[in-house]
């Protein structure tokens, strides 16, 4: 029976291979899957098309409209998830690391949408810091902005998460408006297939902004250009040999690497067998071993433990080790599936071998294992493995065995497990467990130049936490050194990843114009009709409206201090606030100055003003004395209109001034305002 070759979408169709490509097998029973090949295609023009196909459809977009297309591509897959689970079961994945692997996925495109709505603007550009004044009068200005490259990110993804492992790169690059080219590794890619027939089905996403390429990258690399992104996830290797490409070096092609990593875990000297964190301990490593049978980038490989704790850690991990059920994932009671490959079994039996020698295996035979429904000769099955090694040796911080296997490394101090953490010249991520804040304190200043992450577990924080494998989309995934020295997701900074930062320099209305947010010294215009009259539609960046004067008087301040209890003595003693080198004199409380500012700008009537829901970036300039007469300027700073709601956010520019000019207070005010079809 021939099985079919998996299929790549390009330049707009679905192509298959012009030869019979390799064959891929089920992990599990070894039967041939499909098999894979890109021969045939042409990549320099499945990267031109991404650039001008998806990417100028993507760049029309704003950050908020592809935020609401990822939403939708999510919500999309959730309801196809089982179709993912149950390919992904020939991949050797139990029910849960399917689980992990599918809703991780998802979840990565669900976190960025809802971040994206949060912190970028529903606009096409994104506003990178404050004004910076280049001189003197005000009138040339500094600012930096972010936009789109006009290229492609060619993402290169590692076997072991075929679904979680392209969506983490694919989701940043889209909010950002860049297309991907995404490139599975073959061992797996027939589940990856399997997402993007999903995705492309959905008819969600713009033509060109998601093209697949199953087999080979040929030649593409050749036609890369400075506008292009390459994100690559594998073997240190295989990332120094992309990394040093011919045309990425000269071209300075944007490289991002996620490579080996000998991620550790160290158990604190306060967590003693009995101990909560002692359990936690034993439970993680454990899960970290066996979860997807080890093959994850941010597993435990090296487990630091107290020298007088080895014997009981041994114990108690080899206790739970013996209760994991290996076998067919279809089976029920099965805690750990097969690894990906019958080459990767071979590949970590090596591995394993070199580890031996700096060590003792206390669990396990790397060349027998019992499993249930399955012959573990055909699938690609092998035991947990745990060793007790050497820490002053080599193999320990160099040799990845890439599967269900962890090395016990004895320390005797703080200092020590410092030192042993920097031999393995870079990781993802390590974990202390410990309820010692000192120890932990000591330990991740000490580790972190190591480390793109760093967990503290301790009884306080595990009911929340996420555990040391998990890798959050708010957060930096990748590490330094030999874990690659790149970043994947990492919020919006892995947006801005795939956008180049320019110095704008410019009058202020110029800059105002470029940024759509009004800035100081940009034309205002006062209006004859109250800003606050206005629905969202009708406002227009630098509306303006004056408020006051108002005189400010003793009287005022005592009622507001009887008032709200803030009797501070520099607004209520005068001995004292003469000997205050910063006012001299009773002052008025900044409190005080805002609100009677709030007097003098609000329009008290119902309109399209919904609610004032927060002020930012408040700072008290000057003392307001008795006596003192404030004035408001309130000019539209911004406006982000909510595509999926009735109102929008205006941000308002606040500068209150007392009569010789000079500002006593600067605030940003944030306000909900109706559009007109509300008919607010």
């Amino acid at each position: 029976m021939n099985t079919p070759t998996l299929r790549s979408h390009v330049l707009g169709d679905w192509h298959t291979a012009t030869d019979e490509g390799r064959p891929l097998f089920d992990a599990v029973t070894g039967e041939e899957v499909a098999r894979i090949s890109s021969a045939g295609l042409d990549f320099g023009a499945t990267l031109d098309y991404g650039r001008t196909r998806g990417g100028s459809a993507l760049r029309e977009l704003t950050f908020h409209q592809r935020a609401a297309l990822l939403k939708a591509l999510g919500g999309h897959l959730r309801e196809h998830r089982e179709q993912l689970y149950e390919v992904s079961a020939r991949t050797g994945s139990t029910l849960g690391d399917s689980k992990f692997d599918v809703d991780g996925g998802i979840g990565v495109l669900l976190a960025y949408a809802s971040k994206a709505k949060r912190e970028l603007p529903n606009d096409t550009v994104y506003v990178d810091g404050g004004v910076e004044p280049l001189g003197r009068g005000g009138t040339f200005l500094g600012q930096h902005v972010c936009t789109p490259l006009h290229g492609v990110a060619v993402q290169v993804n590692a076997f072991n998460f075929p679904v979680w492992g392209p969506m983490e790169k694919f989701a940043p690059a889209f909010l950002a408006g860049v297309p991907s080219v995404v490139k599975p590794a073959s061992p797996t890619a027939f589940l990856t297939a399997t997402l993007v027939e999903l995705i492309i089905s959905s008819g969600l996403l713009p033509e060109g902004a998601l093209q697949f390429v199953a087999g080979g990258v040929g030649d593409m690399f050749d036609y890369l250009t400075g506008q292009d992104l390459v994100s690559f996830t594998g073997s240190a290797s295989t990332a120094a040999t992309l990394r040093t490409h011919p045309v990425i070096v000269r071209n300075a092609v944007r490289f991002s690497a996620e490579a080996d990593s000998l991620n550790l875990s160290a158990l604190g000297p306060d967590a003693t067998p009995g101990t909560d964190e002692f359990e936690l301990f034993v439970k993680a490593l454990v899960a970290e071993m066996t979860v997807k049978a080890g093959q994850k980038c941010t597993a435990i490989r090296r487990a630091f433990v107290p020298e007088q704790h080895v014997d009981a850690v041994v114990e108690a991990v080899s206790a739970r080790l013996a209760k994991t059920v290996v076998g067919n994932p279809a089976s029920a009671g099965v805690r750990m599936g097969a690894l990906a490959s019958l080459e990767q079994r071979e590949e970590v039996r090596r591995s394993v071998k070199a580890l031996a020698d700096a060590g003792r295996i206390v669990f396990g035979d790397p060349d027998k294992v019992d499993v249930i429904d399955a012959d573990s000769d055909r699938g690609a099955f092998i035991s947990p493995l745990l060793l007790v090694g050497d820490p002053q040796r080599a193999e320990p911080h160099e040799v990845e065995a890439f599967g269900p296997v962890s090395m016990i490394l004895p320390y005797s101090s703080a200092a020590q497990l410092i030192d042993y953490a920097a031999r393995g010249q870079g990781s993802l991520v390590g974990s202390i467990v410990s309820a010692d804040t000192a120890f932990a304190r000591q330990v991740v200043l000490g580790v972190a130049p190591w480390h793109g992450r760093l967990l503290v577990l301790n009884a306080r924080d595990a009911k929340e936490s996420t555990g040391h494998g998990s890798p959050m989309p708010q957060l930096v995934h990748g590490g330094p050194g030999r874990a690659g020295g790149g970043e994947e997701m990492g919020g919006i900074r892995g947006v801005l990843h795939h956008m180049q930062r320019t110095a704008i320099q410019g009058d202020p209305d110029t800059i105002t114009a470029i940024t759509s947010r009004w800035v100081a010294g940009a034309q205002r215009t006062v209006t004859d009709v109250h800003p606050f009259r206005k629905h969202l539609e009708e406002l227009r960046i630098g509306d303006t409206i004056v408020g006051g004067p108002r005189t400010v008087t003793q009287q005022d301040v005592e009622h507001f201090a009887e008032f709200t209890g803030d009797t501070f003595y520099a607004h209520m003693d005068a001995e004292a606030a003469a000997r205050n080198p910063f006012f001299g004199e009773r002052v008025a409380h900044g409190y005080l100055v805002i609100a009677f500012a709030a007097g003098l700008f609000v329009d008290p009537a119902p309109g399209p003003v919904l609610a004032n829901f927060g002020v930012d970036n408040l700072r008290f300039l000057a003392p307001t004395k008795f006596g003192d007469a404030l004035t408001v300027t309130l000019t539209c700073k911004q406006i982000t209109p909510r595509d999926s709601a009735d109102y929008g956010e205006v941000r308002w520019d606040a500068d209150v001034t007392r009569q010789d000019g000079e500002a006593v207070a600067r605030y940003d005010v944030l306000t909900l305002v109706a559009k007109q079809e509300n008919g607010a």
